[in-house]
């Protein structure tokens, strides 16, 4: 945050704690790279300083959590010769580009939609269409782009850009409203030059932001030198402020406004556009309300909700038994859980998840050496559908792991649309492995859903970040959540967008709604809706009234942004060609606002030659008049490609190379078979002390000792302590077994010498004052911890500090009560 007030605008550097990276964006230079010397080349765009952002104009406006851009880009060939160029705008999921054109002297390239049948035939007469394909193969380029080829720019000429696009703004960790615009937006020569003048950096750089609540403005927070806050309206509903320079460090900006009154719960109301039919979206009001759950930090206790689905790849069949285990072990009781594992085919577990209990865990952790290795295609597509089309538990909320490696093969586009279809059924935590083919897909998939993307970089990182993301998974949630409205009689809400059955801790949702109808009483101006959901067994309801008679907008931001939602939903729900009625209606309603959909798809068209149109070589019935070939402009909504560059480094190959070498001359056996004779329940494993047999454990080797980790990671004797994860039962206890008391590494005599309570309350505070010595090395043993310091916690009759001090004795620890919350 800033060191001094925000309001002063003072040029302190505030804290981000929450760092984002986005996504290339900006005027791309057309080039072929040549990757041998008897190489023939391929086309390649890459962001080239020659072709200068010398200016930028920005107008933004924020309302609660959406955000209306208005810009215009200035660029500059500063080279002495001619250059084929491509404007390219990252889109995430929740922005709508609703305007774009370019001015190229007397010529205008404008964006339109089109019906997405219409557009097709369209692409195909399009000259230039090879330089989307080209875009879309190359690295560093990622997701879902809005890109337009615009052709050649003459060398000292000039091309201005103007794009609209609104968005809903994501939750910063702290609750402010977090707005971001690229430093490739930002003009260079202002960024690197340190001698410029103030003057004209206000020449060049024109970017103000206007913010309004019905909360009230509180204060903001911005990574770059700005104006004092200042408000316009006497109850500081609304303020302005404008930036000075660039941002420090040549970094993206972030803006953060923080609103004042409650944070649970806003809403903005945004007047009907006069020109629209009442009854229609756009001839009614529309209300976006976000929800913000207060979750309390709590401990989660049995009973946990939650569905937690394990997608493992075939190729990772080996490493991920390991991974496995500890996910598998670290589950509450009274969750549902299910693995699938995926290669050419898919093949899951159970039918359908089941509830975890001892018989259902034992039962996983024997299957797990079922998992066999499949090096052929990888059907991640049709596992996704298989899992999407069984019903949601009621109060489980749906939580994905997906464990990758392999690059999925043209199926990208098909997943994330997938993906988005079911985006508020669920939580996704992606973790793609080595060689990180499919690391943009999976970046995608998790920013889709909320979740969190890890690139596991050695096999001992994969257990460490699945159960860190595990911890993330099982914090407590909002459940049960609904929404009751107040409204004057006369009026009705149509829901847009529904609430979630859930939120996540740290999460919001923003939903939208319809009001209709005509209010009985002319003067009552005022509604409310009151939010209501379940923290465990706590219940919270909040009430927010709200005034029914806005300022008007006639850049309809909420409009648009319910207009997006309500064409999801009708692809969603399966509109096709067939329903004539409902898919014109889709195709005019995004027409209408400029916001694409699964029904409409771009064109850029060329102004200065709209007079010449003319059917041309497409069918006669054509409902729209359609441009010739040569008038036509390559233009679409892409997904662009899904091969990262940052991880192919000599450095990170050569270390791969170097374990494979390793584990090749030092060959070890699976952990299956050991996994499954540790963890299955034996009969000679539920003898009682006085019948221990002291036996060597099985065992437990792999090729985990070669990895790139800290020092304090290698010094740790891992196979004793997965021997000792492998036998803690699904309540968190422990059995006084032979195998427990080898993987300790005590004899016979000793635990039977200082046993101070029952044998089972005993094994458990052995094992756990064991496990504690790893803290310091590793996190994975929090959560079975924190399942054993539970069960603990519920027996009866059990000395536990007298257990403790035998097993500190006993095992050569300081272990204080404390720590195991006794």
């Amino acid at each position: 945050m800033l060191e001094q007030s925000a309001s002063d605008g003072g040029p302190c550097e505030p804290v981000f704690n929450q760092k984002v990276k986005m996504r290339p964006s900006g005027m791309l230079r057309k080039h072929r790279m040549y990757r041998g010397l008897f190489d023939r080349g391929i086309w390649f765009f890459s962001i080239y300083h020659e072709i200068q952002l010398e200016s930028v104009a920005v107008n933004v406006t924020i309302q609660d959590f959406v955000a209306d851009v208005e810009s215009k880009l200035f660029f500059r060939n500063k080279q002495q010769v001619s250059e084929e160029i491509m404007f390219v705008f990252p889109v995430d999921p929740d922005t709508v580009v609703y305007t774009f054109y370019a001015t190229m002297g007397d010529t205008r390239i404008e964006a339109m939609l089109w019906d997405k049948e219409e557009a097709q035939k369209l692409h195909k007469a399009t000259s230039g269409m090879e330089n989307l394909r080209y875009l879309q193969d190359q690295p560093g380029i990622w997701g879902p782009v809005f890109a337009c080829f615009l052709g050649t720019l003459p060398p000292n000429r000039d091309v201005a850009i103007n794009l609209c696009y609104t968005q809903e703004l994501p939750l910063h960790t702290d609750g402010a409203a977090l707005f971001c615009w690229s430093r490739d937006l930002f003009p260079q020569h202002m960024c690197f030059n340190w001698q410029i003048s103030e003057d004209e950096i206000l020449e060049n750089l024109h970017f103000r932001i206007c913010l309004q609540s019905a909360c009230g403005v509180s204060h903001v927070d911005i990574n770059s030198s700005h104006t004092p806050l200042q408000y316009t309206a006497p109850d500081q509903t609304s303020a302005e402020v404008s930036l000075k320079s660039t941002p420090w460090h040549f970094d993206d900006l972030q803006l953060l406004v923080y609103y004042k009154g409650p944070h649970n719960l806003s809403a903005v109301v945004e007047s009907r556009d006069p020109k629209a039919a009442p009854g229609s979206l756009l001839g009614d009001p529309v209300v976006m309300v976000t929800l913000k759950p207060s979750i309390p930090e709590v401990v989660p206790s049995t009973g946990q909700l939650g569905e937690f689905l394990f997608l493992i790849d075939c190729s990772l069949f080996q490493d991920a038994q390991n991974t496995l285990l500890f996910l598998l072990k670290s589950l509450p009781v009274g969750c549902y859980f299910n693995i699938y594992s995926f290669g050419a085919a898919f093949k899951a577990f159970y039918p359908q998840s089941v509830k975890y209990t001892q018989e259902s865990m034992d039962n996983a952790v024997r299957r797990l050496s079922s998992i066999c290795p499949d090096l052929g295609g990888c059907d991640l597509l049709g596992l996704l559908k298989s899992i999407y089309s069984t019903p949601l538990l009621h109060e489980h909320p749906r939580q994905l792991f997906i464990f990758i490696q392999r690059k999925i093969s043209s199926e990208e586009e098909a997943i994330m649309a997938e993906v988005h279809r079911y985006r508020d059924d669920q939580r996704c935590f992606c973790f793609p492995v080595n060689s990180c083919d499919s690391f943009n897909l999976c970046q995608a998939i998790s920013l889709e859903t909320k979740g969190e993307c890890v690139c596991i970089h050695s096999k001992l990182d994969m257990t460490s970040e699945a159960v860190k993301c595990l911890q993330q998974a099982l914090k407590p949630l909002a459940s049960e959540i609904s929404l009751h409205w107040d409204l004057p009689p006369g009026l009705e809400v149509t829901m847009i967008r529904k609430a979630p059955e859930s939120i996540f801790q740290g999460h919001q949702s923003i939903i939208y709604a319809q009001i209709h109808g005509q209010a009985q009483d002319p003067e009552a101006d005022v509604a409310a809706v009151t939010l209501k959901y379940l923290v465990g067994s706590q219940s919270f309801d909040y009430t927010l009234r709200f005034s029914l008679f806005p300022s008007a907008d006639d850049r309809l931001p909420v409009h648009r942004m319910a207009m997006m939602h309500l064409l999801w939903k009708l692809s969603r729900d399966g509109t096709s060609r067939s329903e004539k009625d409902i898919w014109q209606n889709a195709v005019t309603f995004s027409l209408s606002l400029g916001v694409q959909s699964p029904f409409t798809s771009s064109i850029a068209v060329r102004m200065e030659l709209m007079d010449t149109w003319h059917h041309d070589s497409l069918p006669l019935d054509s409902p729209m008049l359609l441009p010739p070939s040569h008038n036509l402009v390559p233009c679409q909504l892409l997904w662009c490609g899904f091969r990262p560059v940052w991880f192919n480094s000599t450095k990170f190959w050569m270390v791969q190379k170097f374990q494979f070498c390793l584990e090749m001359l030092h060959p070890k056996a699976s952990d299956a078979v050991v996994l499954t004779k540790l963890s299955s329940p034996r009969k000679e494993q539920e003898s009682p002390p006085e019948e221990l047999v002291m036996e060597e454990p099985p065992p437990f080797h792999i090729s985990w000792d070669w990895k790139i980790s800290p020092l304090s990671t290698r010094l740790c004797d891992f196979s004793s302590l997965r021997a000792v994860v492998a036998l803690q039962k699904a309540n968190g206890s422990w059995d006084l077994t032979s195998a427990l008391t080898s993987a300790l590494g005590l004899s016979k005599a000793e635990v039977k010498g200082q046993r101070p309570s029952k044998p089972t309350a005993w094994a458990t505070v052995l094992a756990l004052v064991w496990l504690h010595q790893y803290k310091w090395r590793v996190s994975w043993s929090e959560l079975l911890e924190a399942k054993s310091c539970r069960w603990l916690q519920d027996q009866t009759e059990i000395h536990l500090d007298e257990c403790l001090e035998a097993a500190n004795s006993l095992l050569g620890c300081l272990v204080e009560p404390i720590s195991f919350r006794m």
